[in-house]
């Protein structure tokens, strides 16, 4: 199975556009619809500016001032030094730090991110950049199932093993972990997802002076439609 079949499963796409002194990271899921752009000048962050078209709680939207007070000023080198994670959206968090990694590059890249549906309880994950496939998995539970020098280990601990891998991977294997996590969601009844105070304060909506005010949007889109992708309009968005 690949990413590019039309199997029920998660489909989550980044996207980042460098220019002279200008990047743009993006993201859709089904759950989210975001970007972040980053003004530099001479390895600087001048000015950051993020967006958020779609998001699953209604306070999401106030990360978007934390993400941008994180990041400006700060070198593009030493944005993953700034280990403030939790207290941002973790999302807009990982386009930061995605946009200064390429700020550089001499062209765009995608990165495609699949997540069958559990069959079995069994589930298979791969992420491709530019089309090419650079990791895949299946995983049971969240352990890792082969190709056999991945196996037993925790997609979400990826620490133990992202370390051991090639660096040209290292990249999207964190994307890949994260977003198997992410996928998980799709086989939860909403009213098991729609409490943010039973969730660890991971990122900026579950800290808990925000989480007992958090509701769930519950917008969301199913990219198993063979007919829409993820980032496919070209919808302004910043």
């Amino acid at each position: 199975m690949t990413g590019s079949e039309r199997a029920p499963g998660f489909r989550r796409r980044f996207r980042i556009t460098p220019a002279p002194g200008f990047v743009v990271s993006e993201v859709e899921d089904d759950y989210h619809r975001m970007a972040v752009a980053v003004h530099h000048d001479k390895g600087i962050a001048t000015s950051v500016k993020a967006t958020l078209l779609r998001a699953p709680w209604t306070t999401c939207p106030g990360a978007v001032h934390k993400c941008e007070q994180t990041f400006t000023g700060v070198a593009l080198e030493a944005f993953p030094s700034r280990r403030d994670k939790a207290a941002n959206c973790t999302h807009l968090y990982d386009l930061a730090l995605l946009a200064a990694a390429h700020a550089l590059d001499d062209a765009a890249l995608v990165y495609d991110i699949f997540v069958s549906d559990p069959i079995d309880g069994t589930r298979r994950a791969e992420i491709t950049r530019d089309g090419h496939t650079l990791l895949a998995w299946s995983d049971s539970n969240f352990c890792i199932l082969e190709p056999a020098e991945l196996a037993g280990m925790r997609v979400t601990d990826p620490r133990s093993w992202i370390d051991r891998l090639e660096p040209c991977v290292q990249e999207a294997a964190r994307l890949l972990s994260w977003g198997s996590i992410i996928a998980h969601g799709r086989t939860l009844p909403m009213e098991r997802q729609s409490d943010a105070t039973r969730m660890p304060p991971s990122c900026y909506t579950f800290q808990p002076e925000r989480a007992v005010q958090a509701r769930r949007i519950g917008q969301s889109r199913d990219f198993s439609d063979p007919r829409v992708q993820p980032l496919q309009d070209l919808e302004e968005v910043l």
